[in-house]
């Protein structure tokens, strides 16, 4: 919700003294909006406009390259004539005005009637309309403009800033707005200053299809999908209705509404840029961001416009505003990056020993063991880990899983001590985080203990493993018992395993024992306070809660029980 206002009534005027105040260096106050301070030679003023609640659209969009004004109404309101005039009066430089802004009534006529007058006092005035909504009409005369305003906005600021006549700059704008198609989703409503409740509300696990960018909500409900999905989705919204001359070259911006973040639009891009590459399309110079928001609404949307070589240069050309600044000069020298071996230890499995080749199939087995488990623990360890960290241990732990898991792929010549190691390697690459080090350097040092070359494997060399997995997080870690980590849990199994391999057993009955010690040894981790880690901060908090890390330690061994017979390792230490 929007937690930070004064006088909800008088928050759009508040809010832009504030961006005032902050980039006098470059514009001033009018009333009704803002204006560019002036280059040396007059321009066409081009004068954007509409609500407040877009940022950076659309105050945040004046400067050299861009906008020369911008009219500023309140929350989602268009602003009146009164105020378009008074910014498109201050902004005009003598060589015309050109009033754009998206295909709303409010804003027709308001900017309409304020374009009347200016022509009644010699003001060359023209408008732009943006309709690039295709989800919100078949009839491109009846489109709302939505974050499509940005790329028709940009392109009438740049030609602008090239010195063209209104009547050219009227026309570039014409032209990318005809060339240009938007289509979004709403993750949720947005919530108006003062207000305790959104302006409307998604289904859980649903989305908004056809967003507006005044609060609206989607034109119908749909589920919520994966992000691959959902950039099909996008894509195939736009392609359904792609310009009668449309090239494959394209402005591309995947749009973020106001809370969706930066890192979800970078992976949908991800997504997108595939299926760009699938249809032909040759994306130019995207842009992935906040561009057109609409408060704290959760939503995205994509935009195409389809470029000629005009398009395309004002689509590259240079801007420099508070909220959009492109300066090509900054990487023009730049040369690409040259990486060089960035391979981490071996990188050919070492030629294993008979009695290897045999261990091998059983070390692959409970690796993928152990990434069932895990996946299937992985919200369990999450919401564990949440009470008192971050709740990203049981994500960490599945990728680390997961990344052990493709790195012993295939078993091609493999011995169990290099599938070890390969696998630490892995997980500690790809999990991160605390966990990620410390699995990652245990399965290492187990590996290692292993080896790939041994005549015969037996119970002794399992302990082995074990007791250098554990040795290696004790170090590595430097956490002791009772500090409420992974070490609460895995102590009690190494010392269980040891002790019943002395009184004889065989090792699946060790290995049981032992597993059976480090769950109660995990459970009993919840009256602990944590001694180590991002927990140690929210003490009081966790207490009562048992340690994710020695759960998801727990989770594993006993899973891997099932695997300790009826193979070789499960002989008594006969070597």
């Amino acid at each position: 919700m929007t937690t930070l206002y004064n006088d909800p009534a008088e928050f759009a005027e508040e809010q832009l003294a504030g961006f005032v105040d902050l980039y006098a260096d470059r514009l001033r106050g009018v009333p009704g909006g803002v204006i560019s301070h002036r280059g040396p030679e007059p321009v066409v003023a081009v004068v954007v406009g509409g609500g407040s609640g877009h940022y950076p659209a659309f105050a945040g969009l004046v400067g050299p390259g861009f906008a020369a004004g911008a009219v500023v109404g309140n929350i989602f309101t268009s602003p009146s004539a009164t105020q378009v005039y008074s910014v498109a009066k201050a902004a005009d430089q003598g060589r015309g005005v050109i009033l754009t802004f998206g295909n709303y009534a409010g804003d027709v006529m308001n900017f309409g009637i304020a374009a009347e007058r200016l022509r009644q006092e010699g003001i060359d005035t023209r408008i732009v309309l943006v309709t690039d909504d295709v989800a919100s009409s078949p009839d491109r005369d009846e489109r709302r403009g939505i974050a499509g305003d940005f790329v028709v906005f940009k392109a009438l600021g740049a030609a602008a800033a090239a010195g063209a006549d209104i009547d050219e700059v009227e026309r570039v704008g014409r032209a990318a707005n005809d060339a240009t198609r938007t289509f979004g989703v709403a993750f949720s409503g947005c919530t108006m200053p003062g207000a305790h409740d959104p302006l409307f509300v998604v289904p859980d696990r649903h989305m908004g299809v056809g967003l507006g960018i005044h609060g609206e909500p989607g034109i119908r409900d749909a589920s919520l999908v994966p992000a691959r999905d959902l950039a099909r989705m996008l894509l195939d919204g736009i392609l359904a209705d792609r310009p009668d001359t449309a090239g494959e070259r394209v402005a591309v911006i995947v749009n973020g509404l106001g809370t969706t973040k930066y890192e979800e639009l970078f992976l949908l891009w991800h997504e997108i840029r595939q299926l760009l590459d699938g249809a032909g399309l040759v994306p130019v110079e995207p842009e992935v961001g906040e561009l057109v928001t609409s408060l704290d609404m959760g939503g995205c949307s994509l935009t195409l416009t389809w470029l000629d070589d005009e398009l395309e240069s004002t689509w590259r050309a240079d801007a420099y505003a508070p909220g959009y600044r492109k300066h090509r000069a900054a990487i023009k020298e730049l040369r690409p990056a040259v990486i060089g071996d960035s391979s981490d230890g071996e990188t050919t499995a070492p030629k294993p020993s008979a009695a290897a080749t045999r261990i091998a199939p059983l070390v692959a087995t409970g690796l993928r063991e152990l990434q069932d488990v895990l996946g299937t623990h992985e919200d369990e360890l999450g919401r564990i880990d949440a009470i008192a960290g971050d709740g990203d241990h049981g994500r960490g732990m599945v990728k680390g899983a997961d990344a052990a898991v493709r790195a012993t792929q295939p078993l091609d010549a493999a011995g169990p001590g290099w599938l070890l190691r390969s696998a630490g390697r892995a997980w500690a690459a790809e999990a991160g985080g605390t966990s990620g080090v410390l699995w990652g350097a245990g399965l290492e040092a187990a590996g290692s203990a292993l080896g790939d070359t041994a005549d015969r494997y037996d119970a002794a060399d399992a302990a082995r493993a074990v007791d250098a997995f554990v040795h290696a997080v004790l170090e590595l870690g430097q956490a002791q018992v009772g500090d409420k980590t992974l070490i609460d849990a895995a102590v009690p199994f190494r010392e269980t395993l040891r002790a019943a391999l002395a009184d004889g057993e065989p090792l699946d009955v060790a290995w049981r024992s032992a597993a059976d010690a480090a769950k109660d040894a995990a459970a009993a981790t919840a009256p602990l306070a944590p001694k180590k880690g991002r927990a140690r901060p929210l003490a009081d908090k966790s207490i009562g809660t048992p340690d994710a890390g020695a759960t998801s330690f727990a989770l594993v061994v006993d899973a891997l029980s099932a695997l300790q017979t009826p193979h070789p390792l499960a002989e008594r230490n006969a070597r």
